[in-house]
């Protein structure tokens, strides 16, 4: 391959990773360049690729293909496949951010995949285990940020206010939440009420420097009680698969009952407002890698074009604002006044 201008932002994208393959991250791309200042490196098989640019008609578009010769498929396992398929896409991708030819990885594909080789290949900030999954909750209450997400389950008191810091980077540097407030997810608003996670985790929290408000309850969610929410992974994956599913649910319930009322037009896009305000990374196509010293996106395997595009986006706004290098200065700041 040929190495991209270092004008443009540049982005590596796993071209093989999600549901649908090249036939859309290829649209993706084309839509994403078409922004500017933008230039995608497409990893995976070369003639598959390849084929969609042409279909699009977009040869002389920033787009640059780099060749891979495996997939990582969920249901894998991370590290038996990085040492199994050295030559995936998601290994590819990430090594060309390490190796500077890019300057953001972003994949549709096994989330797994994309953590172990983040972690791997980038190398995890200081304390932190492993990757973190987070970011706002858009269509409920889009500058709230909740972490973690079920990549760490069973977490201590310190990989809590890890992630804490890291949501505070977040919140300030993306969301532009001058003195974000800091909460735990709880059972109930009193300190004495949670599990022994939690309320070991409370008085932590308190003598971090973070601006804690204490515990907030699940229906503080969607009304911004606080800026920053933190929970286990165990808690916060099944919250958000439990909003997913009562996204479907309530969209295909919704057009039923509209159905007859209004046109089919006008159901089809209530229906469809209601689904994207309880999916959150139907707004953006996907959220960082919390903790990597790199910039990863990882989106959702149903993804389609449009959101593709869109986590483009999102990574190179993070990378303009430099969010990585923040969240590392957020990080020991925080470890210093807890000296940890």
């Amino acid at each position: 391959m040929t190495s991209a201008s270092t004008s443009p932002f540049r982005v590596s994208l796993d071209a093989m990773g999600g549901d649908f393959g090249p036939s859309e991250t290829v649209a993706a791309a084309v839509a994403a360049v078409a922004a500017g200042d933008l230039h995608v490196l497409l990893v995976g098989d070369p003639t598959e690729i390849q084929t969609e640019i042409e279909r699009h008609s977009a040869q002389d578009l920033p787009l640059t293909v780099v060749p891979s010769e495996d997939v990582i498929r969920d249901g894998e396992s991370p590290l038996q496949a990085l040492r199994a398929k050295p030559k995936a896409s998601a290994i590819i991708g990430v090594g060309l951010v390490k190796e500077g030819l890019a300057d953001a990885f972003v994949t549709m594909g096994s989330t797994g995949a994309a953590m172990a080789a983040s972690a791997f290949g980038l190398g995890m900030m200081p304390g932190i285990e492993r990757p973190g999954l987070g970011g706002p909750m858009y269509g409920l209450a889009p500058k709230t940020t909740l972490i973690e997400l079920g990549s760490s389950i069973d977490c201590n008191p310190t990989k809590l206010l890890n992630f804490a810091a890291l949501g505070v980077a977040f919140a300030r540097t993306y969301l532009d939440v001058t003195n974000p407030r800091v909460a735990l997810l709880s059972v109930g608003s009193e300190d004495t009420k949670g599990n022994k996670q939690t309320k070991e985790a409370f008085p932590v929290f308190q003598q971090s420097g973070l601006n804690f408000i204490g515990n907030v309850e699940g229906h503080d969610l969607a009304v911004n009680t606080a800026d920053v929410i933190v929970c286990d992974g165990f808690v916060g994956n099944i919250l958000l698969k439990a909003m997913e599913g009562l996204g479907v649910s309530l969209a295909a319930y919704m057009k039923e009952r509209l159905s007859g009322l209004v046109s089919e037009a006008d159901a089809a896009a209530v229906s469809q407002d209601i689904y994207d305000i309880l999916n959150r990374t139907e707004h953006t196509g996907g959220g960082p890698l919390f903790g990597v010293k790199g910039n990863v996106i990882v989106g959702h395997g149903r993804a389609r074009a449009i959101g593709i595009a869109g986590a483009i986006a999102t990574a190179k706004r993070l990378g303009e604002l430099s969010l990585t290098s923040k969240m590392e200065e957020e990080l020991a700041t925080i470890r210093a006044s807890v000296a940890i």
